[in-house]
């Protein structure tokens, strides 16, 4: 990388010094005034066409630079300051060679545009949505996220029209960035990986709740798939003549095991729970209906 931009670097140094002293020199080597000035521009272009590229390599590395060890720059938005410094250089390189102001020829193919635009709009919706989500960052890629109405999984690409995961069940999904803009998104991998889940279990009445919350915490102190530094508790979510309703909490690593955790979790306490004589049958009440 650095022998890469030291070159660039030590040819853009002489594209430059060649166009400045072109001149000088085509009066030294006895060439006519046509050729200098043809030499003098296309110097110039290929100056302004490699400090672009050079441009965009500098501010690329310093960007990866910047977040080493934190998610990856999306693509759409190098791709975006890519596009963007090359074509400031075209537009910059031609009126060099035409020795006129573009502003004409851009407002002339307005209308060009503008048509061209209304018949490729869908195009354009994605494209657009595609650099909004590159910049504002909702997802990166490996996260784990849910589009609201359209897919759930792990995010394998960001492109300037779609958007690419791949699902729990393996399922390759490809979605166009207009229609995400509009969806609400959850992001299970920001601002950390880990996050909180929980679980819901209803017993008997006769069962003391001090005694059900130290069965269920002895199990969950032997759940291994989830987070012990985090914490995991158990807390009375409701209290009625049919039972006492436990919501379990715990932290989950990752989405993607977020399905093991789970099973863990009402495994240990089921097992805790039978080897206790727990029955998990309702309570009657009088006539012996159910609620």
């Amino acid at each position: 990388m650095v022998r890469r931009m030291l070159v660039m670097g030590l040819g853009l140094t002489g594209l430059v010094l060649l166009a400045l002293f072109a001149n000088p020199l085509g009066a030294l080597l006895g060439l006519s005034a046509d050729f200098t000035g043809g030499l003098r521009r296309f110097s110039l272009a290929l100056a302004i066409f490699l400090g672009a590229h050079f441009s965009y390599e500098l501010i690329r590395a310093h960007l990866q630079r910047q977040r080493k060890g934190a998610r990856a720059v999306p693509k759409v938005t190098l791709d975006l300051l890519r596009v963007t410094l090359f074509v400031a250089a075209l537009l910059a390189s031609l009126s060099l060679f035409l020795h006129r102001d573009l502003s004409g020829f851009l407002t002339g193919s307005g209308l060009v545009l503008a048509v061209l635009g209304f018949a490729i709009r869908n195009v354009v919706a994605d494209t657009f949505s595609g650099l909004a989500l590159g910049l504002e960052a909702p997802f990166r890629i490996g996260d784990w996220v849910n589009i609201e109405g359209l897919a759930q999984g792990r995010i394998q690409e960001i492109g300037w029209r779609t958007t690419r995961l791949v699902t729990r069940d393996s399922t390759y999904v490809i979605l166009p960035n207009s229609q995400i803009s509009r969806q609400r998104i959850t992001n299970y991998s920001a601002p950390k990986k880990e996050y909180r889940d929980s679980a819901e279990l209803t017993l008997p009445i006769t069962l003391p709740v001090s005694e059900a919350k130290a069965l269920m915490r002895g199990a969950l102190a032997r759940v291994d798939s989830v987070l012990p530094s985090r914490g995991s508790d158990v807390q009375v979510a409701q209290y009625g003549p049919l039972g006492v309703t436990y919501r379990i909490t715990y932290f989950v690593p990752q989405f993607d095991q977020e399905r093991a955790c789970r099973n863990e979790v009402i495994s240990r306490i089921d097992a805790e729970l039978r080897l206790a004589g727990v029955s998990l049958r309702p309570v009657e009440r009088q006539g012996g209906s159910f609620d």
